[in-house]
Order: structure tokens, then C-alpha cells, then sequence
């Protein structure tokens, strides 16, 4: 009888597979650089790639790379990131980055961010990747399109497939389908290991109060996930004013 953990995972798995099928994640011969942040999402996002990369169609390589930013006060255990990677038969790569005080136009969070994925970019770019994995899960995405409608008045959300248009690069979320429910079991069940010590600069944002709202609507229907997921792609260019 199957465990708990290998039932998850394997609905994982078909989620995983069935979201690089529809949206055309991967292809023959690509070159992925996994960014591995140390989270339970991209820690199995690794492990999805890893044994994708063990497959015979399509054959790709797969990397990781764990930036550091050099002025933010907080870690990830890098012993157990290498252990993990080790574990996996995948190459781990350690990059550095920083950035100067925020100025009131843009927050620390911001900066953080975005220095983080020019380290990502110039690192992938310069070693022959064509493309760089983020563990964005569903709902991540979900989240994404219900914060732009709600403060920006747009009908956005990140992408699972997305060409850089200054990079050669082409990002993917190959988790794009699957639940972070799913996720978080897989990860209790496993002992994923969390960070040591968190970023002093998490608080109550924008993003956390609308994840709430998402499970609220969950709760008033179990098929919001859903609705709301064929909702972004059946925009209707008639119903526009």
C-alpha cells in the first residue's frame, strides 16, 4: 500500500506533467536553471525537475542556483542545500548579490527581489541556460490576478510561460497547476527543512491579506480555485468596455 506522502506526490507529479504539456514548459535538449530559494516550493520544484531530467524525452539538464543577498540579515542552511542537491544528482550553484537602501519609490522587498533575478538572468545567460525554473505554484498565480484586479484594475497574473525580452531566457512555473496544499504536505511528510533564520523585512502585505480572501472564497466554493483559473483565460474582448 502506498503512503501518504508517495499518494501526494504522485498527484503532484500528474499536475506537474500535465501543466509542461499544456503550456509547453519543456523541450528537448533545454538547458534549466532551477532558482532554489530553499522554500518547501522550490525545494520540490527541484525534485520534480531532477526526475524529469532522468527521463529519456524530452532530455534536459537541470541546475540549481540559491542567490544570497549580502546585506539582508537572513539565511538559508546552505549545508542542507547541498545535501538536498547532492541527493538529487543536481549541481548547486551559489550566487551573491546586494543592493543599495530603498528610497521611498521602491521597497526593500522590491529590490531584494529584482537584484535577485538579475543574479539569476546574468548567471543563466552567461553559462549557456535557456531557460530558468521559479516554483511558483497555483496559488501563487491566483493570488497574483486577484491582487491586480483588486489594486490595479488589470486582468494579470504571472505567466507559466514567459520569454525575457532582454535576456535569451525563457521563464517557467511548472508548478503552475499544483495546489500549494499539496505542496505543503509533500513537504511535512518529507521534513523539508525551513530557512534558519527569516527575513526580518516579512510582514503583513498586500499579498498574504488577498491569499486570505482566496481561501475565503474557497470556503464559500469549493471550486473557486478553478473558476477563477479559466476565468484568465476566458477573457472576453466583447464584454470590454
Amino acid at each position: 500500500m502506498r503512503t501518504e506522502a508517495e499518494l501526494t506526490e504522485q498527484r503532484i507529479r500528474r499536475l506537474f506533467h500535465k501543466g509542461c504539456v499544456e503550456y509547453g514548459l519543456v523541450d528537448d535538449g533545454d538547458r534549466i536553471l532551477v532558482a532554489l530559494s530553499g522554500g518547501k516550493d522550490s525545494l520540490e520544484l527541484l525534485r520534480l525537475m531532477a526526475f524529469q531530467s532522468r527521463l529519456h524525452r524530452p532530455a534536459i539538464t537541470v541546475e540549481a542556483a540559491h542567490v544570497i543577498m549580502d546585506n539582508i540579515p537572513y539565511e538559508t542552511d546552505r549545508t542542507y542545500l547541498t545535501r538536498f542537491c547532492d541527493g538529487l544528482g543536481v549541481r548547486l550553484h551559489i550566487l551573491h548579490s546586494s543592493f543599495e537602501e530603498a528610497d521611498g519609490r521602491r521597497t526593500k522587498c522590491f529590490l531584494c527581489s529584482w537584484h535577485r533575478r538579475k543574479a539569476l538572468f546574468a548567471f543563466a545567460t552567461a553559462n549557456g541556460f535557456n531557460k530558468i525554473a521559479l516554483g511558483h505554484h497555483q496559488d501563487d498565480i491566483i493570488v497574483t490576478m486577484l491582487m491586480n484586479i483588486t489594486f490595479e484594475g488589470s486582468m494579470q497574473t504571472m505567466p507559466p510561460k514567459l520569454r525575457m525580452e532582454h535576456y535569451p531566457l525563457t521563464m517557467i512555473r511548472p508548478l503552475c497547476l499544483v495546489p500549494e496544499s499539496l505542496i505543503a504536505t509533500v513537504a511535512r511528510l518529507l521534513g523539508f527543512e525551513k530557512q534558519k533564520t527569516l527575513c526580518p523585512y516579512e510582514t503583513v502585505t498586500h499579498r498574504t491579506t488577498m491569499a486570505r480572501v482566496f481561501k475565503q472564497l474557497e470556503e464559500i466554493n469549493p471550486e473557486a480555485r478553478y473558476s477563477l483559473w479559466n476565468a484568465m483565460r476566458n477573457v472576453h474582448p466583447e464584454l470590454l468596455p
